[in-house]
């Protein structure tokens, strides 16, 4: 092993990781130094091993009868050899010497055989601790956790007579991953993540309505008290209620004034993933080749930031053992660069930028965003909103589609309401709003200084692969959107 000075936070990690996942098996560092160099046999760019030990667990409750319960064990290691643009990959369930030399037997055929050397593994982890080490799993007993719901169904029910149906969830899981790397590096991380959902239906003549709630993070199951879960019933059950008002939405261009928090789904999907490396290194996405140009309004500025405490999408280290930290996208409307895993930051000579992640052990990483945000400007969102004669005002969205390569957009907004005047006048229904992304940009015209982050209840889908993410924004003003109406 290289003599590597190791910070506290690190070597804890480490000796965390360590014992769950390499010691049952007698694997050690000079073994896996002998697994990569074994694939370094054969001329490939860098190799890796990702060890992951996961615990989750789920529990729903619907009309006070508890629906269904999950619990599962997932454990198992991936191993990865690159050269040039293509990977190869192995994984097992088998942590295991034997399974280890067998997936590196299997990864190395990608390399020519030539000159190609690791380094001898070494501990060199991030000293950053963002969350702590908290098993959510094994903090509540499984009475306590129907008890939780319950409390929350009661408090939906108690909001409004009007409730007629509650469904109430709790999720909760303990990941243990650990990196080795052919350049000596090995890093682990522990990880608790954590979250509620509720949804609620509502009736009145007849006519029947839902809303939803809910929030998380890396934090165990403590932080969800009774004065938390009364704010999510709250906002599930007026959500509801409110619906139960909604008017026809109209349709057509309009000046459309986007809600902070979690609103920033639609900058998530319609520009993030457009500034992720894959997509702009092979020239599919509409901000490829850019850097430097002006593509949004003055004022705008996009961040992705893996480094924020205890929020869903932030990371010690990503899923290949890189500090996660703050990357500028979009500086005051100029594009200043793309989130990046290794392969692609090396093949557009760039530098990682901790933004490599996937699902399991099962799946190859890929550039995937963390926290992504917009950052408050120095509008008043009541000036924003009184500088619309007509238009829409979206505070919360449902689902929506995105083409990735045109930046194209389909939003449904769930929570809408119509803007008269500088006011607004009544909530609206089946408002969608249609655009594309980088054309959007260019049309903000006012930012709010009430940047706001979601509650945590982001999941981002990319290639088959699901990842926890956050999204933020303050209000903002927009000028001629498309809005698709039901009149």
């Amino acid at each position: 092993m290289t003599d590597l000075s190791v910070p506290p936070v690190a070597e804890a990690l480490l000796a965390e990781a360590s014992a769950l996942l390499l010691a049952p098996s007698g694997l050690t560092p000079a073994r896996l130094t002998q697994v990569l160099g074994a694939i370094h046999r054969h001329d490939v760019d860098f190799a890796d091993l990702y060890f992951q030990h996961s615990r989750f667990e789920s529990w729903s409750l619907e009309e006070g009868i508890v629906k269904s319960g999950s619990f599962s064990i997932d454990r198992g290691v991936g191993v990865r050899a690159v050269s040039g643009e293509r990977q190869a990959y192995a994984y097992s369930d088998d942590i295991s010497g034997a399974a280890l030399d067998e997936a590196a037997s299997a990864v190395r055929a990608i390399g020519r055989q030539g000159q190609s050397a690791s380094a001898p593994v070494g501990a060199r982890g991030a000293a950053r601790k963002l969350y702590s080490g908290v098993d959510p799993v094994g903090t509540l007993d499984e009475a306590a956790k129907v008890a939780l719901l319950e409390r929350l169904e009661r408090m939906a029910r108690a909001r409004d007579p009007r409730v007629v149906q509650v469904m109430a969830s709790l999720a909760g899981e303990q990941e243990t991953v650990l990196i080795v790397r052919s350049d000596g590096q090995m890093v682990a991380d522990v990880r608790p993540l954590v979250r509620v959902s509720i949804t609620v239906i509502v009736e009145e003549n007849g006519r029947r309505e839902q809303g939803h709630s809910g929030g998380g993070g890396r934090f165990g199951y403590a932080c969800f008290d009774d004065v938390l879960l009364a704010d999510y019933a709250r906002l599930a059950v007026d959500q509801a209620i409110l619906n139960l008002s909604a008017k026809d939405a109209p349709a057509g261009p309009m000046t459309v004034v986007l809600g902070p928090g979690w609103p920033g789904i639609l900058l998530h999907e319609a520009i993030g993933h457009g500034l992720e490396g894959d997509f702009n290194r092979k020239g599919t996405s509409a901000f490829s080749g850019r850097v430097g140009e002006r593509v949004a309004a003055k004022g705008v500025t996009v961040v992705d930031d893996g480094t924020l405490d205890e929020r869903r999408g932030s990371l010690n280290v990503d899923d290949e053992g890189q500090a996660t930290r703050r990357t500028v996208l979009i500086e005051d409307g100029i594009l200043t660069g793309y989130m990046q895993d290794r392969l692609n930051a090396r093949l557009m000579d760039a530098a990682p930028t901790g933004n490599g992640r996937r699902e399991s052990f099962a799946h190859l990483p890929m550039p995937r965003m963390t926290n992504t945000i917009m950052l408050a400007g120095d509008r008043d969102p009541a000036e924003i909103l009184a500088s619309v004669d007509r238009g829409l005002y979206a505070a919360n969205f449902g689902g929506g589609q995105v083409d990735i390569t045109s930046g194209k957009f389909v939003f449904s907004a769930s929570e809408a309401w119509l803007v008269e005047n500088g006011k607004l006048t009544h909530p609206v229904k089946g408002a969608t709003l249609i655009g594309n992304g980088p054309d959007a940009l260019t049309r903000v015209t006012m930012v709010g200084n009430d940047l706001r982050l979601d509650t945590g209840v982001g999941t981002c889908g990319k290639d088959g692969q699901s990842v926890p993410v956050g999204v933020g924004q303050p209000t903002l003003r927009i000028e001629e959107m498309t809005v698709g109406g039901t009149r």
